[in-house]
């Protein structure tokens, strides 16, 4: 969850203290890492999940405000636009009570949640983006009024100096401006976090890096924006659009963007936090009173503020993270690439592959990273992004073979042996990882499902795209409170 901030205006002076803040934040960590301070005995998972609001017709409600008082737990906060949710699922051991657990934790908070927020009038939806989203529900009426959302929205169009250019094509093609950031709250994903130790953070990162194209192939589930229909997984390209601080001139003269895949491989999670304060200016120049040095002195653990808001404001698809927790420090990956939904049981799923397979990949003797480039694991992830489960990916050893092909055949076992050697026995294995397989075997995910059904409801002759978009969304909804996984749902 994103920190809250004050209303403010920024000063040169702001931005000059600020940088020297982060410089000296950046000088702790790495005398951290050399002093091996970090807490990595007890790995622990993390979970948020970030969810859509509509109303009794399945339309966009504005009323996350009243919803979260309604819910009244601080698992949950607001997110970008007022038709935004997010609840942080607590950290746990990733085999701890096994997976059924994990499963009746997060829909007793979901079910809970939506049953208070039904008193109201209220749903909530897991999706990617919510289907029957319009236009004209974006804009500076729907940011949520955290002055967070209010302060970034400022320092994006101050940096950018023009409306941002949302250009995305699939069946149909979408091209039109915004003069907020609010497109960015019509993207809605699950995250992933997985504690890992210093020494091992670089091939974790690299793993997840490498596996980014194939998870969202796998759990692809944003068709459909403004009532178009455009990629699988049109998150994707619409987040790295919506934040982008860059016109055009800059953007050619090779300054990275804010949402960021990255340029290469790394050997240490310092690599990224450099980088960080390298290529992108503050956009929230706020200083705190702590010295990271005096602290690191006195043998107390430093917040490293200025590095950790710095780092929010930096979308990277797999995001390094720096927290304390307990008086200890420790550091997460926290991997951002899927969507939310379509139901609990998918997105556990989805976590057990992801865990699995990056534990596999990092016991590797020879690295995935070390036998494919860097930019065929971006170039995945924009083709998964475009055509979903229906996309080719490139492996080692493999070359380009269709996503479920590339699952089946070598990444599934891969995934199982790596929760095998995280304790996780077969009894709690096959049924996560079945889910996995059944996707594959018939090629549905919920990117499939909606544009499906959208397509038998048109070609009935008796609904209109936004029609069909509405009735689609209802179903989406009914479907995923019985979370029977998404390949099995009917379209009839």
């Amino acid at each position: 969850m994103g920190r809250d901030v004050p209303a403010l205006i920024f000063t040169r002076e702001d931005r000059r203290q600020y940088r020297t803040k982060m410089q000296d934040c950046l000088d702790a960590l790495a005398q951290m890492l050399r002093e091996s301070r970090f807490d990595a005995e007890r790995p622990q998972v993390g979970l948020e999940i970030e969810l859509n609001l509509t109303d009794a017709d399945a339309e966009p409600a504005m009323r996350n405000v009243e919803v979260l008082e309604a819910i009244a737990d601080p698992a949950w906060d607001t997110e970008l636009a007022r038709f935004n949710l997010e609840i942080n699922i607590p950290p746990r051991r990733l085999t701890a009570g096994g997976p059924d657990a994990w499963e009746d934790e997060i829909r007793a908070a979901l079910n809970h949640a939506d049953e208070r927020a039904r008193s109201i009038g209220v749903h909530l939806i897991m999706v990617g983006i919510l289907p029957t989203l319009r236009e004209s529900d974006i804009g500076l009426k729907a940011l949520s009024e955290n002055p967070r959302y209010h302060l970034i929205n400022e320092q994006v169009f101050a940096a950018r100096g023009e409306d941002l250019l949302i250009e995305v094509d699939g069946v149909d093609r979408l091209r039109t401006y915004a003069d907020t950031i609010t497109p960015e709250a019509a993207c809605t994903s699950t995250q992933f976090h997985l504690q890992v130790s210093p020494e091992d953070f670089a091939s974790y990162w690299n793993a997840a890096q490498a596996i980014a194209g194939v998870q969202v192939a796998l759990a692809a589930n944003s068709p459909f924006l403004f009532g178009k229909e455009l990629a699988h997984e049109t998150r994707i390209p619409l987040f790295e659009q919506a934040t982008d601080t860059r016109p055009k001139e800059i953007k050619t003269q090779g300054v990275r963007p804010r949402v960021w895949f990255g340029e290469r491989w790394i050997t240490s999670v310092f690599d990224l936090f450099e980088e960080n304060l390298r290529y992108f200016p503050a956009l929230l120049p706020l200083c705190e009173d702590q010295d990271p040095a005096q602290t690191l002195d006195r043998g107390d653990t430093p917040d490293l503020s200025e590095l950790t808001l710095h780092n929010g404001t930096i979308y990277r698809w797999n995001r390094p993270v720096y927290d304390v927790a307990r008086g200890r420090p420790h550091l997460r990956v926290e991997n951002r690439v899927l969507p939310a939904g379509p139901t609990v049981a998918d997105t556990l799923a989805n976590g057990a592959f992801y865990y699995g397979l990056t534990r596999a990949l990092v016991d590797e003797d020879r690295p995935v990273w070390s036998r494919m480039s860097f930019s065929a694991a971006e170039d995945n992830l924009h083709a998964a992004a475009r055509h979903g489960i229906d996309a080719r990916l490139y492996w080692p050893g493999a070359g380009e073979v269709p996503a479920p092909e590339l699952v089946l055949r070598r990444l599934l076992p891969l995934a199982h042996q790596g929760l095998e050697r995280s304790g996780m026995d077969a009894a709690w294995r096959e049924p996560l990882l079945g889910i996995i397989e059944q996707r594959c075997v018939t090629a549905r995910n919920g990117a499939v499902w909606q544009k499906e059904l959208v397509h038998r409801l048109e070609d009935s002759g008796r609904y209109s795209r936004a029609e069909a978009l509405r009735r689609m969304t209802q179903q989406y909804i009914d479907y995923m409170h019985l979370n029977a996984p998404v390949h099995t749902w009917p379209v009839d």
